[in-house]
């Protein structure tokens, strides 16, 4: 089970496509279909912003997506005169349900143009709206990835040697104290400047252990 109060903000968001194109002489692009996934164990919220929110019809713009499920958003163009050419944004949130908290959020452009290239038409051809199943193995690969990343970043096992040798070297008997009764032999004894050495060397490796 994920535990979502760990994600603030971070959770990868599947949407697709990943920019809208809108066409004033093609009125069959005037309207456009998000496809919204959910690969996740739980239920999500999911809200839909934009920041030029006049211009368009979102026709659902606030819902539930059951886990494993996927939702169609539909999204048209209503101001398209007098443009030659207009970028505006879409912002998806994702809540997990009952709870305030933000867990993901994703941009999608919204290009409005004057005509319809070539290249984008190809473009548009070509593209294909990904499977639910195969949005979830690239989830599945985004956990790994990150597994990976937590792993690789854990301190080596030499670092953690230095560590001990020095966290040791402090608790071992100062040479020249008087009265000290020990078992540890008198060669392991170390000076002041050794043990002063030793701390410094300790607190710059957890220093650097430590650094985000």
């Amino acid at each position: 089970m994920i535990r979502t109060d760990n994600f603030d903000g971070k959770l990868p968001v599947f949407v697709f496509p990943t920019q809208l194109n809108f066409f004033i002489q093609d009125q069959s692009s005037h309207k456009q279909v998000l496809t919204l996934y959910n690969p996740y164990e739980f239920t999500v919220l999911f809200k839909v912003l934009c920041n030029n929110p006049t211009k368009y019809n979102v026709v659902e713009t606030e819902g539930l997506i059951k886990s494993k499920c996927c939702i169609d958003i539909v999204i048209r163009v209503i101001d398209y005169h007098q443009v030659v050419r207009r970028e505006d944004k879409f912002r998806i949130h994702l809540y997990e349900h009952g709870l305030p908290n933000l867990l993901g959020k994703k941009d999608i452009l919204a290009v409005l143009c004057d005509r319809v290239e070539e290249n984008e038409k190809e473009s548009a051809k070509e593209s294909r709206r990904p499977a639910l199943n195969e949005v979830d193995e690239l989830f599945q690969q985004h956990r790994k990835e990150s597994v990976v990343i937590q792993q690789r970043s854990l301190p080596s096992v030499h670092v953690l040697l230095l560590i001990l040798v020095c966290i040791l070297a402090l608790m071992l008997p100062t040479d020249g104290e008087k009265n000290i009764e020990s078992s540890v032999p008198k060669y392991l004894y170390l000076s002041v400047n050794q043990k002063l050495i030793a701390a410094f060397i300790l607190g710059l490796v957890t220093m650097a252990v430590l650094k985000p």
